[in-house]
């Protein structure tokens, strides 16, 4: 299943719903056992339909990204943590209090979380349901305005760390900051890359300002799912295409990237050599099956997935299965603290710590001086992240040419800041390798 959000569909107004229930179990295996939310919601029943998988989603998601400001409301209340069950059917129903609606919304989340409740805990913990909801519907009803907040204060009001808050506002001042936690607050829309140089996409597809890019509306998704299983489309956000720009695949060439799982670039930089080879390099396991899936939908060019890890001499097996062990261009699009995507990924600033993102940068440089020794004299190498902060971008770009002895020089750069293109963060260098 996607991390692309799903179009809501309307509430139901049965007691019994299975999709709330779900939402809350996932929200409850997530406080317990911190597993990740996409895992967590690939790992739905089947017999889930597709608009109950979407309900679930919404919910689960819109949660998480409101959670700070919900357990603050919460614990306003409770004079003791209710135990974990109750805790999470509290936050979700929380949640559809912020979303608010017409006239008796609250009354009507209240019923249903108290009926849910019943069912779910125990009649006890149902009258605290009660009595909770409408204490705290004061709070969370109410429209919040956060354009005069400033300073930490902006973490309370958009339920991010304040650590991570106060982070941001160093690098980019306020202003910057307060449009980047609205954004996290908002579900990220659908980008689909059109494929199919045949014919055209639908009229009913939005045109971003790269052409290839598509935002999807909600409802349709029957009739993107064919286009999908077809190839024409590949989910994708525009800001991928910043490190296969870079990279500049040639028509002929034989291309690798390193880090390719899911496959995504791998594709793109497929589409764009029209002929040729790429070598998608993916340390073995689950990842690597996902990438052998998408490099299926590859047409004209040779596409060629090696399971090795990277920090272990890729160029030497590469050379006993009978390939070259260096070429003219590699993109490394390494591990980051995803910084760029929280909007879809909307747990991830509260499982970021503050020490991530050293951890991340040695990791990163590792990898970036790897895959500069699969790069021919003279050839390319895009190094790429999602993350938005520069000690995962310029300062490890920075570091190796530093350490490379004038045998590296960085040619282009490009960044994708969300509060100014609207889609999701990246970062992406191009070094030129001396000849």
């Amino acid at each position: 299943m996607s991390d692309r959000p799903l179009s809501p569909p309307p509430r139901s107004s049965s007691p019994v719903s299975p999709a709330w229930a779900a939402a809350v179990r996932l929200l409850l295996r997530w406080l317990e056992q911190s597993e990740r939310a996409d895992s967590l919601l690939e790992g739905l029943p089947k017999d889930l339909s597709r608009v109950e998988r979407a309900r679930v989603q919404h919910l689960f998601f819109g949660t998480l990204r409101h959670l700070g400001r919900l357990e603050r409301e919460l614990e306003r209340w409770v004079s003791s943590p209710p135990r974990m069950r109750l805790r999470a059917l509290l936050l979700v129903a929380g949640f559809e209090l912020i979303e608010g609606g017409e006239d008796g919304h609250v009354a009507r989340v209240v019923h249903h979380a108290v009926e849910q409740a019943k069912a779910m805990a125990s009649p006890s913990e149902a009258r605290l349901v009660n009595a909770v909801l409408r204490k705290m519907a004061v709070g969370l009803s109410a429209p919040l305005d956060a354009s005069s907040l400033t300073g930490t204060a902006l973490a309370d009001a958009f339920s991010h760390p304040e650590w991570l808050v106060r982070r941001w506002i160093s690098a980019w001042g306020e202003g910057p900051t307060r449009s980047l936690l609205a954004l996290h607050q908002t579900p990220g829309p659908m980008h689909a890359r059109w494929r199919d140089a045949t014919s055209l996409p639908p009229e009913w597809f939005v045109p971003t300002s790269q052409p290839e890019f598509f935002e999807l509306p909600p409802g349709r998704w029957g009739e993107i799912e064919p286009l999908l299983k077809s190839g024409q489309i590949y989910l994708q956000d525009p800001s991928t295409r910043l490190a296969v720009d870079l990279l500049e695949p040639v028509p002929g060439e034989a291309l690798v990237d390193a880090c390719a799982a899911p496959g995504g670039k791998s594709l793109l930089i497929a589409d764009r050599l029209q002929r040729g080879r790429v070598f998608a390099l993916e340390l073995p396991g689950l990842r690597i099956e996902r990438l052998k899936e998408n490099l299926a939908r590859v047409r004209t060019v040779e596409a060629i997935c090696v399971a090795v890890d990277l920090l272990k001499m890729p160029g030497k097996e590469l050379a006993r299965r009978g390939f070259p062990e260096t070429f003219p261009g590699v993109l490394v699009d390494v591990p980051c603290s995803n910084t760029g995507v929280m909007r879809h990924r909307v747990d991830v600033k509260w499982r970021l710590q503050p020490g991530d993102f050293a951890s991340h940068a040695r990791q990163q440089a590792s990898l970036l001086r790897a895959a500069a020794a699969l790069v021919s004299p003279g050839g390319r190498l895009v190094y790429s992240t999602c993350s938005l902060d520069a000690e995962e971008n310029e300062q490890v770009v920075e570091g190796f040419i530093a350490s490379a002895g004038g045998l590296w020089t960085l040619e282009a750069q490009a960044r994708s800041r969300p509060w100014e293109t609207g889609t999701d963060g990246a970062g992406a260098f191009r070094l030129r390798r001396r000849a």
